[in-house]
């Protein structure tokens, strides 16, 4: 099962021309909560809706989950996507969010594309053939002093009112590390580890198409996906992406 990566982007660009178009509007933007402290606009549901349709004809073989249409048709072969990921930022006029795609085949993510509309950038990767934006080849930071290093995170666990939240990980980290960032995206945040941005990301309580895009151009970029003990894998409710060479200090602080 092959897909065109040229394609994909022509379709996943389209989405975020709609995404713009919204975006250049918000004063008429509709927005809804779907639970306290998780909101949902006439963006994400548009853009979904398009790319549902535009990947159900190029590739019918596969199914659909996206955040806010569920899941439909073959769920072991299937486009796995967040709409509009950090839909918080957006609607305040932020630059930091982004639209997240991914392939996944038998559980394994096989193709990825992460588009961040405001600000021009496109991330993309298939299994074994590298990882790009727009168009340029990508790869993990060579910072291995986590005492030099900058890392990002997010508060997924806060909004979801959890015990076991991020806080006290947070303080012990941000101590050890000269610098610290909150985008508001976890699609994004992933990918600045695939760039060399950021050194490390972590964070709790996220579901796969917040992270599946990402996490296909962060493998392909050289980055560690692990879970904050160190396994191999993706857990969408502790993901820790990593450079590889700060990881083992920072496991110790997870």
């Amino acid at each position: 099962m092959t897909i065109s990566l040229t394609e994909l982007e022509a379709v996943v660009r389209e989405a975020g021309t709609i995404a713009l178009a919204h975006f250049k509007d918000l004063k008429h933007l509709a927005i809804n909560k779907k639970a306290p402290r998780d909101f949902v606009t006439a963006a994400d549901v548009a853009v979904e809706a398009f790319l549902k349709e535009a990947l159900s004809k190029l590739y019918p073989q596969f199914g659909f989950w996206g955040e806010e249409s569920g899941q439909s048709a073959n769920q072991l072969a299937r486009w796995v996507v967040d709409p509009i990921d950090g839909t918080h930022s957006f609607s305040k006029g932020q630059y930091f969010w982004a639209i997240s795609v991914a392939l996944e085949i038998e559980h394994e993510l096989i193709a990825g594309a992460v588009y961040a509309p405001a600000l021009n950038d496109y991330y993309t990767a298939k299994k074994g053939e590298g990882a790009f934006k727009n168009g340029e080849p990508i790869t993990v930071s060579l910072e291995d002093d986590l005492g030099d290093a900058m890392i990002a995170t997010g508060f997924a666990c806060l909004r979801a009112y959890l015990d076991d939240n991020n806080l006290e990980r947070f303080n012990r980290i941000a101590q050890k590390t000269t610098g610290q960032r909150r985008f508001g995206s976890a699609a994004l945040d992933v990918c600045l580890v695939a760039d060399g941005q950021v050194d490390a990301y972590w964070e709790q309580e996220l579901n796969l198409y917040d992270i599946a895009g990402g996490v296909v151009v962060a493998r392909e970029a050289g980055a560690t996906v692990t879970d904050f003990k160190g396994n191999e894998g993706v857990y969408p409710k502790q993901i820790l992406v990593t450079n590889g060479k700060v990881l083992d200090q920072l496991l110790p602080l997870m």
